[in-house]
């Protein structure tokens, strides 16, 4: 009998760990984060982290596990998430995937064998095409090989390029079609305009929190090449501390790019299997219809 999982997708700033909050407390469940930037410590403001006390009290896995000099890929996250899931279930909890990483959902739902062949192997040969041939080359490889996975990847983002890259090589070496997991996959969503709306206001607040002085931190520790400083919400901020921008563009540039993210991560969702996506402008009444759901699939 396949473990069952429930899992929250949605673009960024739409409420999704409010609402795995919500379904843990109400299903004793425990969260296991997908989200290619918390995972590192010290990147707490720009990745609109959860706090403690947003957690209220409900166990997360994947946050702050990793310095932000390591290089975290979809095939580490399939392998913790498994273990995680495992001892989540061994508490007779309930497993709850949340996040916007689409990338690292699929890979897990859709049982990719990243490991088909030694997983190091892979991500070293394509780093060093990438050093020898450059972006534009391994944007064009991607597209060769998945043209969908291709729309749905920022092309100007080596990192996030590179990680498609190894999940578009991959898939070809599927187990199998069927998933490991019996799944509830929900993705929330909301009217465009309130959702850009939303995003704009929470780049603000990231500046009112601090976000400058945590990238300045970050800089000061590692330097600016690292895995951080290709993440929208930090990589902005090296040409404004060259003095090639003002900080009202600096602003800017990360509201527009953090819609477009929040675009291409629906694009993406769209294209994933057995997906359900929920209207979360009333989440009061998103909840409850998640609850009566997830209520009827648990029995």
């Amino acid at each position: 009998m396949k473990n069952k999982i429930l899992v929250i997708v949605g673009p960024t700033a739409v409420g999704k760990s409010k609402m795995a909050v919500n379904l843990a407390k109400k299903f004793d469940g425990e969260i296991i984060s997908a989200d290619s930037i918390q995972v590192y410590k010290g990147l707490d403001i720009g990745s609109a982290k959860i706090t403690k006390q947003e957690m209220q009290g409900i166990y997360h896995y994947g946050i702050d596990i990793a310095d932000a000099n390591c290089q975290l890929t979809a095939f580490d996250f399939v392998q913790n998430a498994k273990e995680w899931i495992d001892k989540i279930v061994a508490k007779n909890k309930l497993p709850i995937i949340v996040g916007g990483t689409i990338l690292y959902v699929k890979a897990l739902l859709e049982n990719y064998n990243l490991g088909g062949f030694k997983s190091e192997k892979l991500q070293e040969e394509l780093r060093k095409e990438y050093k020898e041939k450059g972006l534009s080359f391994m944007a064009d490889k991607l597209k060769n090989i998945d043209k969908n996975l291709a729309n749905q990847t920022d092309l100007a983002n080596s990192v996030r390029v590179l990680r498609a890259l190894e999940l578009a090589i991959s898939s070809s070496q599927k187990l199998s079609q069927e998933s490991d997991y019996d799944y509830k996959l929900f993705a929330l969503n909301i009217d465009r305009e309130l959702l850009y709306n939303r995003i704009n206001k929470r780049v603000e607040q990231m500046f009112d929190e601090g976000l400058e002085e945590e990238v300045q931190n970050l800089l000061a520790v590692y330097g600016k090449d690292v895995p951080a400083f290709k993440a929208i919400g930090y990589k902005e901020f090296l040409p404004y501390f060259d003095k090639q921008i003002t900080k009202e563009e600096l602003i800017c540039q990360i509201k527009q790019h953090s819609r477009n993210y929040a675009k291409r991560q629906l694009t993406f969702i769209r294209g994933m299997k057995n997906v359900q996506f929920v209207d979360v402008q009333n989440f009061d009444d998103a909840v409850n219809q998640i609850e009566w759901e997830v209520e009827e699939w648990l029995h």
